[in-house]
């Protein structure tokens, strides 16, 4: 049923996408798929008529769906004849329709990423950030063969094509060298297209200048944190100049953006605390750019709440240590491990220095929260992390 489905809903999007032609904008990358797919739809949306994939809808299911514009039938049969109804009435009757498509793209399996290429085509490829260690990698036999399949994304581009890639990440930097099509690159680095500098947080957000082209301007972002937003912000620049927006106008629009439920949400906790909800989901990557955010920002004592890291494989147990390992330099007071994986957390803390009497393990997200309730001061903040069958919200 699972297949038959797949291939109508397929079968329909290559119709729709041949009989209106709109300009595909696909993105992939270990983190920050979602939050750039969010900002250039913010951006792009100013000027164009575009349609973004709903919540993730980055699977083979989810990517027809939203060239289709229906939302999934889930195990109903009769919602997914509904759903194989509208993709037949969109192609053979609307008259509308978005003149742009932005695409996410997840990759779980070997072979995901070129089964979609084959037939999305994309205009405008993007890669977010690939890190040492991505997530999904257990179903690969080496991190840099998930990353080969992700990049597959870059591959399909034509001539007249643009790939927009993170220049800070070594991996996409290394993999950019050698592209013959036209790039353009975000990040810290000078060598970038679009450069960013003079990052600052408070307690509001965060600042930062852009430099492109021999302009430089600056850039505030409220309520929305950490460098990863300062790399989302600057990759939605990149696909919108290039599609022809201006660089103020960008900015301006950019300014906008909020953050994604569930990603570094600013939220007030008992006793005149402060929570970091970065619960969506979680990787090494994602995970250490949290960290660096929770030491970032002003508090009296630094909390942090980590589940489980899934879907890390024979790397799990190595990963998990190294950022526990890392929190005593990044000025975190306590730790609330949470999870079978999360016990190498506190082991890579202790083995650290970390004090062992501010670790604390649990099994549970609903236990942690409740530890976490009785020593909250005013002035702390904490950071709740963890994939996304680690269940943090509960302890939110």
């Amino acid at each position: 049923f699972k297949k038959i489905i797949i291939k109508i809903l397929r079968f329909e999007a290559k119709l729709i996408l041949a009989r209106f032609k709109p300009k595909i904008i696909a993105i992939s990358g270990t983190v920050g798929k979602t939050s750039a797919k969010e900002a250039i739809a913010l951006v792009l949306g100013s000027e164009f008529n575009v349609r973004k994939s709903e919540k993730s809808y980055n699977s083979e299911f989810g990517v027809p769906l939203t060239i289709i514009g229906a939302k999934t039938g889930w195990s109903s049969l009769s919602k997914w004849l509904g759903v194989i109804f509208k993709g037949f009435k969109v192609f053979l009757l609307d008259m509308d329709y978005p003149e742009y498509l932005i695409l996410e793209i997840g990759v779980d399996m070997p072979g995901d990423m070129e089964r979609m290429m084959a037939w999305i085509k994309p205009d405008i490829g993007v890669i977010t950030v690939f890190g040492s260690v991505p997530v999904h990698v257990e179903q690969f036999k080496e991190p840099e063969d998930l990353m080969k399949e992700k990049w597959k994304l870059i591959e399909i581009l034509k001539d007249n094509d643009i790939a927009v890639l993170n220049k800070d990440d070594k991996t996409i930097a290394s993999y950019g060298k050698k592209l013959k099509i036209k790039t353009a690159t975000f990040g810290f680095s000078e060598s970038a297209d679009i450069c960013a500098s003079n990052y600052k947080i408070n307690s509001d957000g965060i600042v930062f200048k852009i430099s492109y082209g021999g302009s430089i301007a600056p850039v505030k972002l409220n309520m929305v944190f950490g460098r990863q937003s300062v790399y989302t912000a600057m990759a939605a620049i990149s696909v919108c100049l290039y599609c022809g927006i201006n660089l103020i106008k960008c900015i301006t629009v950019v300014s906008k953006m909020k953050p994604v439920s569930g990603r570094l949400n600013l939220l007030e906790g008992v006793n005149n605390s402060l929570i970091f909800d970065d619960t969506y989901n979680s990787s090494p990557v994602a995970v250490e750019m949290a960290v660096e955010t929770l030491s970032e920002y002003p508090a009296k004592r630094r909390i942090a709440v980590l589940g489980d890291m899934k879907e890390l494989g024979e790397f799990s147990q190595g990963e998990h240590k190294r950022i526990g390992e890392m929190l005593r330099a990044k000025d975190v007071w306590f730790l609330f491990a949470v999870g079978k994986e999360a016990k190498y957390f506190a082991e890579g803390a202790r083995k650290s220095g970390f004090d062992t009497a501010k670790i604390f393990e649990f099994d549970n997200a609903v236990e942690a929260g409740e530890a976490v309730k009785q020593i909250i001061q005013e002035g702390d903040l904490i950071l709740v992390k963890g994939s996304q069958s680690a269940r943090m919200e509960k302890a939110v």
